[in-house]
């Protein structure tokens, strides 16, 4: 199953650290963190993957010509420096194959959500799209529930509240690409048409979820790897969970 994953940002929260590089080649545990996300797909039998390109697009493919990647089929598609996610999926959609499912992500995001029992629900669902939805939990902001003359009825940890956001991690049916408009963005555009003809689903996610978009978002990440259990790495637990494995 094609894995088409959004290479393109600047990464302009991280710039004091990526130096002119993109911000899914930012490293960490000594990988780019694009490399993560790759293994992690990888791990569950999805070797086939599309990177859209744009910003830093050079040293994207001089880290994957110049590794071993023989088991990973990569295509590279420039789909300009400045072009939404929804333009870059639209650039993709010769790239992804004749099957009727693919999958796409943003390329600095970190999970160890089990992709085999969400696809599986995806193909049931009969839906165009779907995504992961998680907690606001790296954030440490509280809520405020007014009431009349300003009383404060409430305050809550955002962790805490019934908050769900797009953690990415989409699962998608190839007739989306024919809804894209040639200036549609994925998420402001695309999916509030889709939502209202009921085509979209959000599978709730509890477990490890992790971006990187901020320095503090890059300390946390790094502080893992050096605890010696990522959580991201199921590729580390196969042995332990050989039923989790899928081919596509």
């Amino acid at each position: 199953m094609k894995v088409v994953l959004f290479c393109g940002g600047q990464g302009l929260r991280l710039r004091d650290h990526s130096g002119s590089i993109p911000k899914p080649m930012v490293e960490v545990g000594g990988r780019p963190v694009l490399w993560h996300i790759m293994n992690y797909y990888a791990h569950f039998g999805h070797r086939e993957f599309v990177l859209c390109l744009g910003y830093g697009a050079s040293s994207i493919r001089d880290y994957f010509d110049g590794g071993d990647f023989r088991d990973w089929s990569i295509s590279f598609v420039d789909t300009g420096v400045d072009a939404s996610i929804g333009q870059r999926l639209r650039a993709a959609g010769p790239y992804t194959g004749g099957g009727d499912i693919f999958l796409a992500n943003y390329g600095d995001v970190l999970t160890d959500a089990p992709l085999p029992a969400l696809l599986d629900r995806f193909r049931r669902s009969r839906k165009l799209a779907a995504f992961i939805a998680v907690r606001p939990h790296p954030y440490t902001f509280h809520l405020v529930n007014l009431g009349r003359g300003d009383r404060v009825k409430r305050v809550q940890e955002v962790s805490k509240a019934d908050l769900w956001m797009n953690g990415g991690y989409f699962m998608l049916r190839r007739a989306i690409l024919d809804e894209i408009g040639p200036l549609d963005d994925l998420v402001p555009d695309l999916l509030p048409r889709l939502i209202k003809r009921d085509e979209v689903l959000g599978y709730r996610y509890d477990g490890f979820w992790g971006p990187m978009d901020t320095i503090r978002d890059w300390q946390n990440l790094e502080a893992l790897v050096a605890s010696g259990r990522p959580p991201w790495a199921v590729w580390h637990r196969a042995a332990s969970t050989p039923e989790t494995t899928e081919t596509a």
